[in-house]
């Protein structure tokens, strides 16, 4: 059994032990189990991977939902104030990442985030196609997509 079914399960049982089954709860379950495991790591032998890759699946999610309210109030204030400071263009991003559920990941990311909107992967799968609402600076534009593109490669590759 790997870590994560054994984090899970062990979620489910402080859930069980509380008589908490509610999101919150999981989630304390969860991030104790966390904890149990890594304390307990020694007797699972190499298990770093499994931290590693969780540390950065949580950064991965953190830095989306700054993305997410930082575009959300980008594009509000356009909106709302009477000069439209959007400037709309079409940009390529170079992909690293090459798994489908990766490239999935990336595309869905950058969708999700107001202002941007993923249109196309080339043929190649080494480009993303992309629409930004607010591309003054499409260097910039294009370096936060790619830190994207970076992040979700080393969360789920």
């Amino acid at each position: 059994m790997n870590l994560f079914a054994i984090n899970i399960a062990l979620a489910f049982a402080w859930a069980g032990l509380t008589a908490n089954f509610t999101l919150p709860g999981l989630v304390v379950g969860f991030t104790l189990g966390y904890g149990a495991l890594w304390l307990a790591s020694p007797l699972f032998g190499e298990t770093s991977g499994y931290f590693l890759r969780t540390f950065r699946v949580l950064r991965l999610t953190v830095f989306f939902l700054y993305e997410l309210v930082l575009s959300s109030v980008q594009v509000v204030w356009d909106v709302l104030t009477p000069q439209h400071k959007s400037t709309p263009t079409i940009l390529e991003v170079p992909l690293t990442v090459q798994t489908e559920f990766g490239i999935l990941l990336t595309t869905n990311l950058i969708s999700l985030t107001p202002g941007t909107l993923s249109l196309d992967v080339t043929p190649d799968r080494q480009r993303l196609i992309v629409h930004a609402m607010f591309a003054d600076d499409p260097e910039a534009v294009t370096a936060g997509l790619i830190r994207f593109d970076r992040m979700v490669k080393e969360a789920v590759e």
